[in-house]
């Protein structure tokens, strides 16, 4: 075991302990909610992941209840609505973790229905004097949370402070000729950055410079840079060192497909330096500042495919897996700090990848819904997967299955994405 092993290694005396590990992630998982909302958060997870399914799977049909809007439901009809129940703690618990703003309107819509049951089920069950004062001692307390949950939903619907409050009024995106790193500059422009945008083709940078001008109240520039050139990140920082760069986007990227041995050497030592050399030096430069400041974004765009051994696209995944893995140890070493760290993991995006990688087109995602989901995401957790069907295909199988079968699963996928003289 080397030293970044859990258990030990050099430097490893230096160390809290585990239990301290434990803490400071539970605070970085419950921080920015009232503390009744991380009950419910955890209630809600623990009836999703733990008790629905044991209700489903395990407890006999026979002994089985379901209840909704107090009226018991017992039998097969029990299990059958043990499925709606998983969605709505599974999606409480969402909710929650992320804020999402429909939270707002289906938190308390949903404690007002257990507020009904909690008091209709005495009276329907006891019956008399008895069952009415049972129904109000047990529906008193949920409504006044359903009250309390409702005076709440600003919680879920306020805007978060401007970006440029946040992180300051330069951002410096790169990759930004076309594709997702466009859509991030017309974002930040949108948001009220002032935004460096950097590429080879200068001169798609100087129209994308004058649309957003033209659009938006904000200053911009135009660096043109090979950034798979070794030494292109410092030709970069050169060209921005009068700049607070608040935002840092590392978006420039390429993929390049086909058997390993097929592929041209130099466009793999290209790939490398732009897609891991590149963002590493560009943050390693630009974070003491932002640290300094106490405020700061960097964004990677990373991919699913880095989630993966992906034949046929084998270095790219490994590329991508490296920005990944980079960037959520930044998260945890900035926590605190002012400075927010994010990855993106997009899965098949329109943009002119698809091209450049050599692969058969075959559509995906707009770069601007990507964009959308980073920026929401950037602040709240380390990494963001765009869309529910990406994030199913990227997590599930790799999660249970052997990692060896996901090899061979994604084999058969990039075969059929990749012209036959490059298989």
């Amino acid at each position: 075991m080397g030293p970044s092993s859990i258990m030990g290694g050099p430097g490893a005396s230096a160390s809290l302990g585990p239990e301290a590990e434990v803490k400071d992630w539970l605070k970085d998982v419950l921080q920015g909610r009232p503390w009744w909302m991380n009950v419910l958060m955890i209630f809600s997870a623990y009836m999703a992941f733990i008790y629905v399914p044991w209700d489903f799977f395990v407890k006999p049909v026979a002994e089985d209840h379901e209840v909704w809007f107090g009226i018991t439901f017992t039998g097969v009809w029990a299990k059958w609505l043990a499925i709606p129940h998983e969605i709505v703690y599974a999606g409480a618990f969402y909710g929650f973790l992320r804020r999402r703003p429909w939270m707002a309107v289906w938190g308390p819509l949903y404690l007002a229905q257990v507020t009904i049951a909690m008091a209709v089920w005495p009276i329907l069950h006891e019956g008399g004097g008895r069952g009415w004062v049972m129904g109000a001692v047990a529906g008193v307390p949920f409504a006044a949370l359903t009250f309390a949950f409702w005076n709440a939903r600003a919680h879920f619907l306020q805007t978060d402070r401007a970006l440029t409050e946040r992180y300051g009024e330069w951002a410096l995106v790169t990759g930004a000729s076309a594709g997702i790193g466009a859509a991030f500059a017309r974002a930040l422009a949108r948001e009220g950055l002032n935004v460096v945008v950097t590429a080879r083709r200068r001169d798609r940078l100087e129209a994308l410079a004058s649309e957003i001008e033209a659009d938006h109240p904000v200053r911009t520039r135009v660096v043109d840079v090979d950034l798979t050139a070794p030494e292109g990140p410092e030709q970069l920082l050169d060209a921005v060192q009068d700049l607070p760069i608040g935002v840092l986007i590392n978006n420039a990227g390429f993929g390049y497909g086909g058997r390993f041995e097929k592929v041209e050497a130099e466009r793999l030592k290209g790939m490398v330096n732009l897609n891991c050399l590149a963002p590493s030096v560009l943050t390693h430069r630009l974070l003491p500042r932002m640290l300094h400041r106490h405020r700061g974004a960097i964004v990677f765009t990373g991919s699913v495919a880095g989630r993966q051994p992906l034949p046929l696209h084998g270095l790219y995944s490994a590329t991508k897996g490296f920005d990944s893995l980079l960037a959520e140890a930044l998260y945890v070493e900035t926590r605190g700090t002012g400075v927010d760290v994010l990855v993106l993991e997009p899965g098949t995006t329109a943009t002119e990848f698809q091209e450049v990688a050599g692969e058969i087109q075959h559509g995906g995602e707009s770069p601007e819904a990507v964009v959308e989901v980073a920026l929401t995401a950037l602040g709240q957790q380390p990494t963001v997967i765009s869309g529910w069907w990406n994030w199913l295909r990227a997590v599930v199988p790799a999660r249970l299955s052997p990692r060896s079968l996901v090899a061979f699963i994604a084999r058969h996928v990039m075969e059929v994405r990749m012209p036959a003289d490059r298989r």
